[in-house]
């Protein structure tokens, strides 16, 4: 990285060092940015920078828009939150990020620790809640096709919890951060929209905290002021069923009674998984900082996970959506919940979207089993019309074997030790063929014999029982 002072005159300290410079120059002109530096000239030349941003250039304009923060020197806006975006995106520690840019490693600490705070600033510019009537029932109407349900129509979000794996913090307060999964962990309270994006985020509390406590201790909790009346939020099971001060609706503990609750289980669970996949993305966005505990002070941990989320919706906002991995799904609701007579305040207006949902009178239209076979059959009718044709002239050509009686079954074979020949001086055919005009009764005799004397499908008989007797003496 190259950087040079432009013109004016110079303060120095009493060590030498420059401490500053005249008035007469410029923040813009103070650093000159090296941009053969591979990482940079990403950006700057126009290429993909996905790969080492992890962010669109679209979202990283919009990012620069943001953080409009006037400086008297430094490195400029531009540099620093884009070395604050490649250590978020890749997780390597500062020594190896001031390697990639050529800066020394306690300017990089400074620059992400600043950009940091600097984006979680502006964070009630891209996490905020509903602000109009359209912003609601826009969203109302999308937890209701996600549901797959009109009576999800006044859902007004989704809200979960998910554990961040930090390093253990130590001390006496280590074990806290200890969840029930066995590792150090702070807990991220989030409420997205029907799109995934966070509308409402709490972090901070240690991991082995319940959610409904976390949920307690919220600001959308203690203001009372979202969801607006009339709607709800959808939480999981380790939440519990509110209608005051916020209207939470969870879904039924097992055993379930009647498939009436189950009906109204599988819809819930529908549309409250859109926040399951808005933590998905943001892991697997920044899944170097999300699957393995974060090597930073425990006190900076809400800070940078504050400012995933902000980028998050950003990209959703510019339609940069990446795929979600199953490593990055949200975590399991806790097995146990607790404050079980705040869950029964709102099991009134649960009871009543339960009675709204009634059994489906048509299959449908996702589990058409129908469609998709008698489709693919219609593709691949082209393909298959030249191999059916001749099935019918094979089978007029058969036809006759088919209908023909079956054939005489096969004689069974011969006793052990008698062959057919040669094996035994018996077991030649004779054959004796007369002709006798007068001397038979009947007037003209031809017998033939064929006597197989040892074969066991001949009766045992002498060789001369069918010659006549008028031809015995010859």
């Amino acid at each position: 990285m190259l950087s040079e002072v432009i013109g004016g005159e110079e303060s120095r300290g009493e060590d030498g060092a420059i401490v500053g410079i005249s008035a007469t120059q410029t923040a813009r002109h103070y650093c000159q940015i090296n941009v053969t530096v591979p990482v940079l000239k990403r950006f700057f030349y126009g290429e993909d920078t996905r790969p080492d941003f992890r962010l669109g250039r679209e979202a990283i304009q919009v990012l620069l828009g943001a953080l409009q923060t006037e400086r008297q020197h430094g490195w400029g806006p531009t540099l620093e939150t884009l070395v604050f975006l490649f250590w978020i995106a890749t997780g390597s520690a500062y020594r190896v990020v001031a390697r990639v840019f050529g800066m020394p490693i306690t300017s990089i600490h400074r620059m992400v620790h600043r950009i940091a705070e600097e984006v979680v600033a502006v964070r009630e510019k891209f996490i905020r809640l509903p602000q109009t009537e359209e912003e609601l029932l826009a969203m109302g109407e999308g937890f209701a096709r996600l549901a797959g349900h009109p009576a999800f129509i006044k859902a007004a979000g989704a809200m979960d919890g998910s554990h961040i794996r930090i390093k253990s913090p130590g001390g006496p307060d280590g074990q806290d951060y200890v969840n029930r999964k066995l590792f150090p962990s702070m807990v991220l309270q989030a409420v997205c929209d029907h799109q995934g994006r966070f509308i409402d985020t709490y972090m901070g509390f240690p991991g082995s905290v319940h959610d409904s406590r976390i949920l307690r201790n919220s600001f959308i909790y203690l203001s009372g002021n979202y969801p607006p009346p009339g709607y709800f939020i959808l939480g999981d099971g380790g939440y519990p069923c509110l209608s005051e001060p916020m209207a939470l609706i969870t879904p039924y503990k097992r055993p379930l009674t009647s498939m009436a609750e189950q009906r109204f289980n599988t819809h819930h669970s529908r549309g409250r998984s859109i926040v399951e996949r808005a933590f998905g993305m943001m892991k697997t966005r920044f899944r170097c900082i999300f699957l393995e505990a974060l090597e930073v002070h425990s006190e900076f941990v809400p800070k940078v996970v504050t400012a995933c989320a902000v980028l998050h919706n950003i990209c959703i906002g510019v339609g940069d959506e990446v795929v979600v991995e199953d490593v990055a799904m949200g975590d399991d609701p806790p097995p146990e919940r607790e404050c079980g007579a705040e869950s029964r305040s709102g099991a009134p207006w649960r009871a009543a979207l339960t009675n709204s949902i009634t059994p489906l009178q048509v299959a449908p239209q996702d589990h058409d089993y129908f469609a998709l076979p008698l489709l693919l059959l219609l593709l691949l009718l082209p393909l298959l019309l030249p191999l059916l044709l001749p099935l019918p002239l094979l089978l007029l050509q058969r036809l006759p074997l088919l209908l023909s009686p079956p054939p005489p079954p096969p004689l069974p074979p011969p006793s052990p030790g008698l062959g057919w020949w040669g094996e035994s001086p018996r077991s030649l055919a004779v054959i004796l063929m007369v002709s006798d005009q007068g001397s038979h009764p009947s007037g003209n005799t031809t017998a033939m014999c064929l006597l197989l004397a040892s074969h066991p499908l001949c009766p045992d008989r002498r060789q001369d029982t069918c010659i006549p007797d008028n031809k015995k003496n010859n």
